[in-house]
């Protein structure tokens, strides 16, 4: 491979994650910096259809394995897979789209191949034929920059929507080759799969409209006799306060969020949690609901483009890094803000 700058896609059964579609948008602007090609690496299933796409959106060539040992994604199988083919080409640098699936995979290969990582990159620029990765610290309040002088490649996870994604050119062609495919004795066993909620998907989504623990501070709302218990009651209230979340995110086609305090308070499943330990995001617009603004759940949501933040409490935090704020009861704002938007955008 004569390619120096490889980029990782990360898919499912062919499907790309529009985070790799901008992942490569990043690398191409590297590979262009460094002098070098671009190669793609398509690992799993659909690995060609995938690596045909790579080269339609930048890449110059692909390099695909697709063998049965590698139909569902098992981290030590395909990081022994990506660390060949990063070693047999002598790549500088590696990149790869910031999921949940390419930070275990990214970890690995940097310990098959002694390097290190930059994670949630969102800059980067060359220095004496280096990448100087820029990436948040310290739950985003601070940028720090980060460079591996002397260990190659240089791993660098891309945090989504960051980047812009490359527009497709049906009329592109390249190579697409196979690797080698030998993953040996694999440990793991992919048992199944569990659909998710549905609905938007929070990494790629433009809008976000979050509720926090403040969506059950409601006591005007009277549950139905049959409920008694204090507990249940809360969890009542907040279900009818992120429902009032869900119809202002359909309005804007948005996904929904939460905070950590509402996930651990069972108002909504561990896969609507955004902040340090949920997911993090970048999209055009955040709405926060109710969502007081702990360090943890700024972390997840800072870079987000335009922040509004709605919350009765004038001195809670989330109003520190909101470009607009709306000091208010909720339940009266977003059903407000619900109807007047819909009916600017005929919904």
């Amino acid at each position: 491979m004569a390619a120096k700058v490889f980029v990782y896609l990360d898919h499912f059964n062919g499907q790309i994650l529009p985070a790799s579609l901008e992942t490569i948008g990043a690398a191409k602007t590297a590979a262009a910096a460094l002098g070098s090609p671009l190669a793609a690496l398509v690992v799993g299933p659909e690995a060609q259809s995938v690596a045909i796409q790579a080269i339609q959106h930048g890449a110059d060539e692909a390099w695909v394995a697709d063998a049965a040992e590698l139909k569902d994604f098992r981290a030590e199988a395909y990081a022994t897979v990506v660390s060949k083919a990063l070693k047999d080409a002598g790549a500088e640098v590696f990149m790869l789209p910031a999921t949940s699936r390419t930070r275990e995979l990214a970890a690995m290969v940097a310990v098959d191949l002694a390097t290190g990582v930059a994670p949630d990159v969102v800059a980067f620029e060359v220095k004496d034929g280096k990448l100087l990765a820029t990436r948040p610290v310290y739950a985003g309040k601070l940028m720090t920059k980060v460079m591996m002088p002397q260990a190659l490649p240089q791993i660098l996870l891309i945090r989504g929507r960051v980047f812009p994604r490359p527009e497709p050119d049906a009329a592109r062609s390249g190579p697409v080759n196979k690797l080698d495919a030998a993953v040996g004795t694999v440990k793991s066993e992919v048992l199944g799969y569990k659909p998710s909620d549905g609905g938007v998907s929070l990494t790629d989504a433009g809008v976000i409209v979050s509720g926090g623990r403040g969506v059950s501070n409601n006591p005007s709302l009277t549950p139905p006799a049959e409920i008694t218990d204090e507990r249940e009651k809360e969890i009542w209230r907040a279900q009818k306060g992120f429902e009032l979340v869900r119809q202002l995110a359909a309005v804007l086609g948005g996904a929904v969020g939460a905070s950590r305090a509402a996930v651990d308070a069972g108002y909504v499943p561990y896969s609507f949690q955004v902040g340090q330990t949920g997911k993090v995001v970048s999209p055009d617009l955040y709405i926060a609901c109710g969502v007081s603004g702990a360090i943890q759940h700024l972390a997840g949501m800072r870079t987000s483009k335009t922040i509004v933040a709605i919350n009765k409490d004038s001195e809670a935090p989330i109003f520190k890094v909101a470009r607009f704020g709306v000091v208010g009861d909720l339940y009266e704002v977003l059903p407000a803000l619900a109807k007047e938007l819909g009916s600017r955008l005929g919904k």
